[in-house]
């Protein structure tokens, strides 16, 4: 049966993909150690990994990265969110999947197991040098009218999720290393200075997101910051609610887990 093996540097990913041939199915699992649905996610994925034979030469392979610790590898598949899967043959990106749907997950494996890999739109990936390029998902099943009440049902509750999926979530225009905007420059600053733990969301990777989002927090600007599934504003308010409380971000803080665990 096939197992998940974990890709832990740029030299060991390259090494990967030049070993696989142009037939196998490479699923890649972008995860996060302190986003909790990234655990659920490696349960399913292993559950799933083990019902495909490691067959030779390989018709599947599974591999995991942690998005942050390569993030060259995270940027050069535009991953913006965890979890997100990428499936990949001969080099093309046939689809991703964005959040820890396990029906979804399983679809999509099972979809391209079963295909040649000729269906999939060519698309531009990573180079040898783990280099960004465009990667957009091939979405080919979507020729017939959607219900816009079910699909922003279902956007909705995806939103749900990605404002859950780290205990303070930053959605904003660009990323941390490069913000597309001074206000989320400036967030983003806030929260290196109190050394919060948080994820983000780049809103200008996912029109859906950037849209929906304003009608499901009933904020219509961004930066948008998230603690703990609620809604805490943007710069203005992080701003007011810093000047009117020093602890504001405490709890969240990598700093304050480091100086109570040396109390202790």
């Amino acid at each position: 049966m096939s197992t998940i093996k974990d890709i832990t540097s740029l030299e060991q990913w390259e090494q990967h993909l030049s070993s696989l041939p142009p037939s196998t199915l490479l699923i890649v699992s972008f995860h996060a150690p302190w986003a909790a649905p990234c655990a659920q996610m490696a349960t399913v994925l292993s559950t799933l990994a083990s019902e495909y034979p490691a067959t030779e030469p390989l018709s599947t392979s599974w591999v995991s990265v942690d998005a942050e610790e390569l993030s060259d590898v995270s940027e050069a598949y535009n991953v913006t969110a965890v979890p997100f899967l990428v499936l990949v043959r001969g080099g093309q990106v046939l689809e991703t999947v964005s959040g820890s749907s396990a029906v979804k997950v399983r679809n999509a494996i099972e979809s391209h197991a079963k295909q040649s890999g000729k269906e999939g739109t060519a698309l531009e990936t990573t180079g040898a040098n783990g280099t960004a390029a465009s990667v957009q998902t091939n979405n080919t099943a979507d020729s017939t009218p959607e219900d816009p009440e079910k699909k922003k049902e279902e956007l909705f509750k995806r939103l749900g999720d990605l404002v859950k999926a780290a205990p303070v979530m930053l959605f904003m225009k660009g990323t941390p290393s490069e913000p597309k905007c001074g206000f989320s420059r400036q967030l983003v600053a806030l929260l290196r200075e109190n050394a919060v733990k948080y994820g983000f969301f780049n809103i200008l990777a996912d029109d859906d997101v950037r849209q929906g989002l304003k009608e499901f927090a009933d904020w219509p600007t961004y930066p948008q910051l998230w603690m703990d599934g609620e809604l805490v504003g943007g710069l203005d308010i992080v701003k007011e609610e810093l000047a009117n409380d020093a602890d504001f971000f405490k709890s969240h803080s990598v700093k304050s887990a480091v100086d109570g665990a040396a109390a202790s």
